[in-house]
């Protein structure tokens, strides 16, 4: 079941699957914007009869299980990371029985239990006390062609409040089945199929029959099963056995399970050679480009070229000579989520090539002239006398777009060309400490010189500059404020932290715009690395968005599958509305940040601004997770989005600007905040 928490990753998205950034959804229910394998129904000849159960028409039975308790453990730590509200609950498996994804789970079948989760471990531990007798749909499932009442069936899955109240309903809706860190065990490979694990069943009387086998075609609640009698009350099935086994203890066990999928890919404990290669065959088939012309690397001569560096890095035991093998391979791709975590390894690379600067950064104007907007006090620029607003017309005796143009930046790889561009721009006056440089320079008003001089080890001139040092640190998910204006400003600063203190924040910030009459609304998404998207667009307009279908690469067909409905953007219960509404993104805008921002753009009226589009980097990473040997770690996304044209949402494109915020010599030199401005400009104007 996919709860309605709009959080594709992303970066993350676990579709219960995960998604996300990217992108991940981790709660043991299906995210209503999740997507999830599409299922063909069980028996289209002889569905299964289901009615609503009303308890006061029903009788408790003595016998069976009073409490359900169990642990479990996960990998991922995407459940941590985003929620705060913890819980597990017994939840109506009715739409897995009709194969129906958008099957909503009714309020009244849930029944929450506690979750102590351990963070530090990795370790949950559940109790659920179960009720007399539960409100789920009666299904009749034995397939003998006689009406009968049916019994109640139930998964025991995690299942966070992500907005409202406890339960999943309202705009915290859930629909399908639970797929993830459920009582069951689900095939991903075979549209989520329930093919282990256990249940709880209900039943009326002891006249009920219930599958005791999956029976000739492998799958659960189809009309091949064959069925056993069940007795009065609460069973536990366990799906395990053959034939099912039946318990009626007075407080079962029963484990979650994360999805082997959803699972780290875990090769750490392999020498540097054999992981490699695990990681290379899971990769090479698993990126959710690897079929795309232009996105993916040349598979053969990338491994040709760095297994050999691999090779011999083991039988040095040299681990930088290892990293510098990786860090080649990551490099190899034009996507902005591949990354490899290094730690210190990383930044010796980064000293050895760029960690000496001359204290000047700059920035490359609409026109191609590159001009200095920061100038560090008595670094050698200024020393020099290089004045702000200087323009940089040579490095190293080349015109100074030939010398950005053979440029290698070190923070990638890159999804876009602007993108790439940009850190191009800010490698450029870069080198190791005590190197030289040559440039030429015309001051303000000035003449063209030249100089040669000594870098220095001083970062502040690269960060000045680069857009993700704006990320703010230590601040609130969402902030906002009415400015002197009138107009109601929204920072989203991140979509990685307490999803539902986000939702209610924004939300709250929405119902103080409309109380004070705010003549226009701006939703600032810059510098936001993403996380999971919420689908707040949701709250400003009430008609669905339709987003990309989710596909993922199946092991069975050899090709990328669509993993359940299109994702989409559902109108939220209350609706709030505004004459201007201004979205402000920049290319620091990652991920499920520029899933959110796609959603903002769909509003009617919305007008997008912005010097660059969105950073273009959309993926589903969760599933891509990777530990290595001496600690490293690599991220590839493995799910992607496709539109209903079939082309590629939003990686290597982005959210385009309606109006472009022009980069001149004013904007790039300027105090303020000229992005601002011109929002505020534009819903006053």
């Amino acid at each position: 079941m996919k709860k309605s928490t709009h959080l594709l990753f992303s970066l993350a998205l676990i579709a219960i699957t995960l998604n996300a950034c990217t992108a991940i959804p981790l709660n043991g229910v299906a995210m209503l914007n999740q997507t999830a394998s599409t299922a063909t129904p069980g028996n289209e000849a002889n569905p299964p009869v289901m009615t609503a159960a009303p308890p006061v028409l029903l009788t408790p039975q003595p016998g069976g299980p009073a409490a359900i308790y169990g642990t479990f453990t996960y990998s991922n730590d995407i459940i941590e990371d985003y929620y705060v509200e913890q819980t597990v609950a017994l939840l109506d498996m009715t739409g897995f029985i009709t194969r129906d994804l958008e099957w909503e789970l009714p309020v009244d079948s849930q029944v929450l239990g506690y979750l102590d989760l351990d963070t530090e471990n990795n370790v949950g531990k559940y109790t659920l006390s179960l009720p007399v007798v539960p409100a789920g749909i009666l299904n009749d499932v034995d397939y003998d062609n006689q009406a009968e009442p049916g019994v109640q069936i139930f998964v025991v899955g995690y299942s966070p409040n992500l907005t409202g109240g406890p339960f999943s309903e309202g705009d915290d809706r859930s629909l399908g089945w639970a797929t993830y860190l459920a009582s069951t065990i689900t095939d991903t490979e075979n549209n989520d199929e329930v093919i282990g694990g256990k249940l709880v069943v209900w039943s009326p009387d002891d006249q009920q029959s219930f599958p005791s086998g999956f029976g000739a075609d492998g799958r659960l609640f189809t009309s091949d099963d064959p069925a056993a009698p069940l007795p009065a009350g609460y069973s536990v099935v366990d799906l395990d056995m053959t034939p099912f086994g039946i318990s009626r203890e007075l407080s079962e066990e029963m484990a979650l399970y994360e999805p082997s999928d959803v699972a780290v890919k875990d090769f750490s404990s392999l020498s540097y050679l054999e992981a490699y290669d695990e990681m290379y065959k899971f990769v090479s088939q698993n990126y959710a480009f690897t079929d795309i012309a232009g996105k993916a690397p040349n598979w053969i001569a990338l491994n040709n070229r760095v297994r050999p560096k691999v090779e011999q890095a083991e039988a040095e035991q040299n681990d930088l000579a290892y990293f510098l093998a990786l860090f080649e391979f990551v490099n190899a791709f034009e996507d902005g989520h591949v990354s490899l975590n290094g730690g210190d390894y990383f930044w010796q690379l980064y000293g050895a090539q760029a960690g000496g600067g001359l204290g000047l950064g700059v920035r490359e104007l609409d026109n191609g002239k590159v001009i200095v907007n920061f100038v560090g006090a008595g670094s050698p620029a200024d020393t020099e006398g290089v004045e702000l607003g200087a323009e940089i017309t040579k490095v190293r005796d080349k015109p100074v777009g030939q010398a950005i143009a053979e440029i290698q930046p070190l923070f990638g790889p890159y999804s876009t060309d602007f993108g790439y561009r940009y850190d191009q721009v800010l490698f450029l006056l870069r080198d190791q400490v005590g190197a030289d440089i040559t440039f030429s320079y015309k001051n303000p008003g000035g003449s063209e010189k030249s100089a040669t001089l000594t870098t220095i080890p001083e970062g502040d001139s690269i960060t000045y500059n680069y857009i993700p040092y704006r990320v703010r640190q230590n601040v609130l998910p969402v902030e906002y404020e009415l400015l002197d204006s009138g107009v109601g400003y929204i920072r989203i600063n991140s979509n990685y932290d307490d999803l539902n203190l986000l939702i209610r924040i924004f939300e709250r910030a929405l119902k103080t715009f409309e109380e004070n009459s705010a003549p226009g609304v701006i939703i600032d998404m810059r510098a936001n690395f993403g996380g999971a998207p919420l689908g707040l667009a949701g709250f400003l307009h009430d008609q669905e968005i339709v987003m990309g279908q989710l596909e993922y690469f199946s092991e069975k067909t050899g090709k990328f599958e669509p993993e359940g409905i299109p994702d989409k953007i559902y109108p939220n219960q209350e609706q709030y509305r505004f004459d201007k509404i201004v979205l402000l993104v920049d290319m620091a805008c990652f991920s499920a940040c520029e899933i959110e921002s796609y959603g903002f753009s769909q509003v009617p009226g919305v007008v997008v601004m912005g010097e660059h589009p969105t950073a273009g980097v959309e993926a589903e990473v969760a599933r891509g997770q990777i530990k290595l040997p001496e600690g490293f770690s690599m991220q590839v996304p493995t799910g992607r989005y496709k539109l209903p044209n079939g082309s590629i949402f939003l990686e290597g494109v982005g959210v385009q600007p309606n109006v472009k915020l022009p980069i001149t010599t004013e904007s790039v030199l300027s105090a303020d905040d000229p992005g601002l401005q011109a929002a505020i400009a534009e819903i006053l104007k």
